[in-house]
């Protein structure tokens, strides 16, 4: 009873003094000795979101391709508190903090927050980099104090770069962060390619998500489902979330790619998840996207508003549905068109890197 009790950040910071002599090798984090020099990508997911799990992917190998001259070592989520504590033990002044990009940003998801925060109080003699993040704080007495608690830590680093992943969370980051760098590109994964060429597909899948962020009731997701049956000859259900944590390396990337696979299989998907709307981008897979309870669906589409096979549907109607199911099955060989969206990170990498 008295420990739950005890407020988080108290276990916390108890948690940091008893880590205070972790190295990383405890964590079973090897350091190679060809590069001098190091980009640390901390609250990596180890869980199964294979959306933020591909967000950690995706970013590893974006620093990889972009900063070749830097070992990158990625600090799962769950070792965030002996992490911090390993990396303040060796880190030298060329290296380089990020933080995992996603939705988590605000006070929705309070404890990542909280480990965002820890670690750029952590590191102030470091360049940090906040990957692509959705925004997020409520306009309620509780969200507007965890606003202006982020605003004090975030001012408070002397280099500190935020990326919004969309236009809302840009013009927010511009108004309450005016402080730190920020620039608008694209959700880290929009920059991977996974279409297979003249792969089979066959039958329909549906990705819905069962959380706080829904916004489809289940009479709607019922009638999506007879819709799929009556345009398919199979329909499949699945989500981006599998559940489980502290995964390892090699069960999230097996997790990614096996789900990338299953999208590339199929005609057609309906999701209202971001990154099921992402997956459907990079494997070039139609799809019908419905919004969720929040901005980032809709202000991420954009980016991908030109490829022309996946649709946003705003207004549930069964009519439009159909007729747009009709469109995609007779365009399903039609090779789907990919934007290069790495461009769009150039004004950052140009702007950033001299100053890292």
């Amino acid at each position: 009873m008295i420990k739950r009790l005890i407020p988080f950040s108290w276990k916390a910071q108890a948690q940091l003094f008893l880590n205070r002599n972790k190295t990383l090798a405890d964590l079973g984090i090897s350091v190679s000795g060809i590069h001098d020099r190091h980009i640390f990508i901390f609250l990596a997911a180890d869980y199964g979101n294979l959306g933020d799990v591909a967000i950690t992917y995706a970013q590893h190998k974006f620093l990889q391709e972009n900063f070749k001259e830097y070992q990158v070592i990625e600090i799962p989520i769950s070792c965030t508190l002996e992490g911090v504590a390993a990396v303040k033990n060796c880190i030298q002044p060329g290296d380089i903090i990020t933080t995992v990009g996603g939705g988590n940003m605000g006070d929705l998801y309070p404890m990542i927050e909280y480990f965002r925060q820890l670690v750029i109080k952590s590191f102030k003699k470091n360049p940090i980099i906040c990957f692509p993040q959705t925004v997020d704080f409520s306009v309620n007495p509780k969200g507007k104090r965890a606003l202006e608690k982020a605003k004090k830590v975030y001012s408070a680093h002397p280099n500190l770069t935020l990326l919004a992943r969309e236009e809302k969370s840009y013009s927010f980051f511009r108004e309450h962060f005016s402080k730190n760098k920020s620039f608008e590109v694209p959700d880290i994964v929009m920059t991977l390619f996974q279409q297979k060429k003249n792969s089979p597909r066959k039958g329909g899948l549906i990705c819905l998500r069962d959380d706080r962020e829904k916004k489809l009731n289940r009479e709607q997701e019922q009638k999506l489902a007879d819709l799929f049956n009556n345009a398919f000859n199979t329909t499949e259900f699945r989500d981006t979330h599998i559940g489980g944590d502290r995964f390892s390396l090699r069960q999230r990337t097996s997790e990614l790619f096996k789900i990338w696979k299953h999208f590339s299989s199929v005609e057609c998907v309906v999701t209202d998840r971001l990154h099921g709307m992402i997956f459907c981008y990079i494997t070039g897979t139609p799809a019908l996207v419905f919004l969720n309870n929040n901005h980032k669906i809709k202000s991420s589409y954009k980016w991908i508003v030109d490829t022309g096979n996946i649709y946003l549907i705003e207004d549930f109607d069964e009519m439009a549905i159909k007729d747009l199911l009709d469109k995609i099955k007779k365009n399903v060989k039609s090779p789907a068109p990919y934007l290069d969206l790495k461009n769009k990170y150039q004004d950052f990498l140009e702007e950033a890197k001299p100053n890292l």
